[in-house]
């Protein structure tokens, strides 16, 4: 298949693994809604105008055009207003009131008890939870596949490229086609031949020592390198870091053989930290190590889990901090953050380019396509628990501060205050779906005139 062919291929798939996610997430609130005896009147998988429905018992089920989320309609989300509620007329109140009417014209006679507002909070709880719980189900599921099934890279002390030349960090000659064609100063600048501090960079000591791609180092200086996936490969660096200047004795294997070659590692300009944003000098050799994918017991898969939930939760907490440079990136053509926010549409974007890369096998295309689900199902998971109305996580702490209340009301010998008028919040709702509409639109004019791409 051509790279068009398998771009689309990847961008569709995606596509449907989206849906079926956002369905799923739906089916949990579902099912239990039902099986607590309340009545939902829709099932729908989108938004925007109703592709495909069909209505079996008291349920509509359907897809709407537009696949960027879903929802079920359960009968009395909002309860009717509390005894006492002050008549006087204002903005806010009429539209807290016409929002309440709405809910409430789909709440029948016959429906009585079946209301969402009228069930136990542990029951509301339940229901909203499901939603989430449902994703992340998906979430370990996909992960444990990934993991088990197809392995996550690690680095081994196999070299994988060898460059001919050796240039600063942050160099501006980097991206040329031919860097070690190009003078530059000892800071990386371009620079006129001949002028004062101005040269060629200088040949790699790997390429001058003869290391070649493919070769394993299983020795330093007569000590044994660990065959250890990372364990290895952090041996081997950090005698290259240490080293500046002394000759060090490299033992490879090359086509079953064992060489020996002696590497003087030069003193280099590199970055100190993943975010680019200090740099030290080291030793240097100029070598890259392979990776190797390796399958993990279903012991591991727990311990695994819990660091990509910790990084993720780490991630969203950074968004708003993040969202300046988005925008910069997106309006004023600066750099895209690779460790920045991504929309739909920029994760299907790498989808696509995940099946169309040729360096990948078939397996790695439909390993790192498992785990973009994976993930996505991760993000949902933990979004949609926000303690903030009209996630789903504020109908759970609606219906926690509910019970709380009525609590406190029982210890001091007062009556029930009631359901929480989730109605309230309304303007809160608003506001905050305001501000999500805002951040995906700037997610997809950034996914779209600055995407974050594999070669990225």
């Amino acid at each position: 298949m051509s790279g068009i062919l398998l771009t689309v291929l990847g961008i569709v798939l995606f596509a449907l693994g989206l849906m079926f996610s956002i369905a799923f997430h739906e089916a949990g609130h579902f099912w239990w809604a039902r099986k607590f005896g309340m009545r939902v009147p829709q099932f729908m998988v989108g938004f925007g105008p109703t592709v495909w429905s069909r209505r079996r018992g008291e349920t509509e089920y359907g897809v709407k055009a537009v696949p960027l989320g879903g929802y079920i309609r359960i009968v009395g989300m909002i309860p009717p207003a509390e005894e006492g509620e002050s008549k006087r007329a204002t903005r806010m109140r009429s539209f807290i009131a016409e929002v309440r009417g709405q809910a409430l014209n789909d709440v029948r006679p016959s429906d009585r008890d079946r209301v969402f507002y009228k069930k136990p909070w542990w029951q509301r709880v339940i229901v909203m939870f499901a939603g989430p719980f449902h994703n992340l189900v998906l979430a370990v599921v996909f992960f444990t596949v990934v993991l088990v099934g197809f392995g996550i890279p690690e680095i081994t002390a196999t070299i994988r490229d060898v460059p001919e030349c050796v240039l600063p960090a942050g160099a501006a000659t980097a991206r040329a086609d031919d860097p070690c064609s190009i003078p530059i100063t000892p800071e990386g600048e371009r620079c006129e031949a001949g002028a004062p501090g101005c040269s060629l960079p200088p040949r790699s000591p790997a390429a001058r020592a003869g290391l070649q791609p493919g070769d394993t180092v299983v020795a330093l200086d007569g000590d044994p390198v660990p065959r250890e996936t990372d364990v290895g490969w952090e041996q081997v660096q950090e005698a290259i870091r240490t080293s500046a200047g002394e000759p060090v004795v490299f033992t490879v294997e090359r086509d079953g053989e064992r060489v020996d070659l002696t590497v003087t590692p030069i003193e280099n300009l590199v970055y100190a930290d993943e975010d680019g944003e200090t740099t030290q000098r080291v030793g240097f050799v100029g070598i890259s190590p392979a990776l190797r994918e390796v399958r993990q017991t279903p012991a591991e898969v727990p311990g695994h889990i819990g660091t990509i939930v910790v990084r993720s939760v780490d991630r969203l907490v950074e968004i708003p901090e993040r969202i300046p440079q988005l925008f910069r990136a997106a309006f004023l053509g600066e750099e895209r953050d690779p460790l920045g926010p991504v929309g739909v549409v920029g994760v299907s974007r790498i989808s696509g380019e995940v099946f169309a890369f040729e360096d990948f096998s078939a397996t790695q295309k439909i390993g790192y396509f498992i785990q973009l689900l994976a993930g996505m199902n991760l993000v949902l998971f933990l979004f949609n628990l926000l303690p903030i109305y009209p996630l789903d996580g504020g109908h759970i702490a609606g219906a926690l501060y509910e019970k709380a209340r009525a609590t406190v009301a029982r210890v001091r010998g007062r009556p029930d205050p009631g359901p929480f008028d989730i109605a309230r919040l309304m303007p809160v709702a608003y506001a905050v779906a305001g501000l999500f509409l805002g951040l995906s639109l700037l997610l997809l004019v950034a996914d779209i005139v600055n995407p974050i791409t594999l070669a990225g």
